[in-house]
């Protein structure tokens, strides 16, 4: 799936534009019908099924639109940023065969006004693919939103491109789209990057050939960012039922340091996944049913000499500092947790703050519109189970493994060098949100 940079004629040699052609030809139901066989399920976090999503909106009434979710935030994870850097054609043919499956005469995408790469290569690459047709069944408008980790979040999306703040709200955008009113629902079909650029492959290879890798129930490869304590971070592609262990000891090459490694974050918003972990299959079910999510595939290591306790208090503090506010259990919630943990961190905490944070986890998911809270909860709960030691070292003594630590929330990658660029002012970025609706648009005419 990633190629080397080219030119729309190098994309189309490599048979490139044949998906939309057979979209074309085949008809909404038995496009639907290949995208469900194929068995594509979302690489955005959630692994819901991309043929159920698509059929909900093609059966749905009202105006029909499609968004593109570009806006990548989850910690650890670069690889729709690459994939628009890489190959922005994939991604394009894929927003367009979904535009004319669903009916949509708009489409959107949505990333990140600190996204300046990748929105050169997409205007570049949709500047090319308008003069071949492309998009001549729709409008096809970039639209730019704050870095926030909500924006990434689908109905956060949809609130940006309407021209508010990134705000979820409860009713998924396949039953309640943009623009909605109460005489018409304009159910949105919602795929993140990656998941779009599966469409063209699938549609013109069949179901058949997409199921050659991966699982039963996983199947196709996908893109994993590994950041940290490895040898080499960045983005790799891999047959979903690999290991973890495969991915991080054979792709990244292992610790950096050559020490073992103690945990394994899978983005902010799943369980911590231990050592003794490692040989977990990289399939949406086979992590559930260890206790964690593979989410958008983005995987933060460390190795023995990092402290968790200091691992938790970034962490809670970005999941602090990203939740808007709505849900008022969720913002003071988060902000309390991070302070026991903080107080911790620095010595001066107790073991009955350790009972408050856990208190606390039960409560923070009140009345949520979003997963944020849950995120929290399950994060907070499973690092504070699986380091308990650490803990309790930290309250009665200073911390032991005082090893600086990055936040990942990464910025840019050199490939060369086998590095990620972590956001070094992140720490000081406030909880509060005080950036109103501000989204640009750059206009596909």
């Amino acid at each position: 799936m990633l190629v080397a940079p080219g030119l729309l004629e190098a994309y189309l040699a490599s048979g490139g534009g044949t998906g939309l052609e057979r979209a074309r030809g085949l008809g909404p139901e038995s496009v639907v019908d290949r995208i469900s066989r194929s068995g594509l399920r979302g690489r955005g976090g959630a692994g819901f099924p991309t043929g159920t999503k698509w059929q909900s909106v093609l059966s749905g009434a009202g105006e029909r639109y499609v968004i593109c979710n570009a806006a990548e935030g989850e910690p650890a994870t670069f690889k729709d940023r690459l994939l628009m850097r890489r190959n922005p054609y994939a991604v394009l043919e894929g927003i367009a065969i979904a535009a004319e499956t669903v009916g949509a005469r708009t489409a959107y995408i949505g990333l990140k006004e600190t996204f300046t790469p990748e929105t050169e290569m997409l205007l570049g690459a949709i500047e090319e693919m308008r003069g071949a047709g492309f998009f001549d069944a729709f409008h096809l408008e970039l639209v730019h939103g704050p870095d926030r980790y909500l924006f990434g979040e689908e109905t956060g999306l949809l609130g940006v491109i309407e021209g508010r703040g990134p705000f979820p709200r409860e009713v998924r955008p396949f039953s309640q789209g943009l623009f909605a009113t109460s005489s018409s629902t304009n159910p949105t079909l919602v795929n993140n990057v990656e998941t779009l650029a599966n469409i063209p492959s699938i549609v013109a290879k069949g179901p058949e050939w997409f199921r050659l890798v991966g699982t039963e129930s996983s199947p196709g490869t996908m893109l994993f960012t590994v950041a940290g304590d490895v040898a080499r971070e960045g983005v790799f592609e891999l047959p979903l039922g690999t290991s973890l262990r495969e991915l991080v000891d054979g792709s990244a090459g292992g610790s950096s340091e050559g020490r073992a490694i103690k945990a394994i974050l899978p983005g902010a918003s799943s369980a911590v996944i231990r050592e003794d972990m490692l040989d977990v299959p990289l399939d949406f079910d086979a992590f559930r049913r260890a206790g964690t999510g593979l989410g958008a595939g983005g995987f933060a290591v460390y190795d023995a000499s990092a402290c968790m306790v200091e691992v938790t208090r970034q962490f809670t503090r970005f999941l602090h500092v990203e939740s808007c506010a709505q849900c008022l259990a969720c913002k003071l919630g988060s902000g309390a947790i991070n302070d026991l943990v903080t107080s911790i961190h620095e010595g001066s905490g107790s073991a009955g703050d350790l009972g408050e944070i856990l208190a606390r986890t039960d409560r923070v998911t009140d009345g949520q519109k979003c997963a944020l809270p849950t995120g929290t909860k399950l994060l907070v709960l499973s690092l504070i189970q699986s380091f308990a030691d650490e803990f309790a070292a930290h309250t009665s003594g200073e911390c032991p493994l005082p090893r600086p630590l990055s936040f990942p929330k990464i910025v840019d990658h050199d490939e060369e060098a086998g590095t990620f660029l972590y956001d070094r002012l992140y720490e000081t970025t406030s909880p509060q949100w005080t950036e109103g609706p501000v989204p640009t648009r750059s206009v596909e005419e």
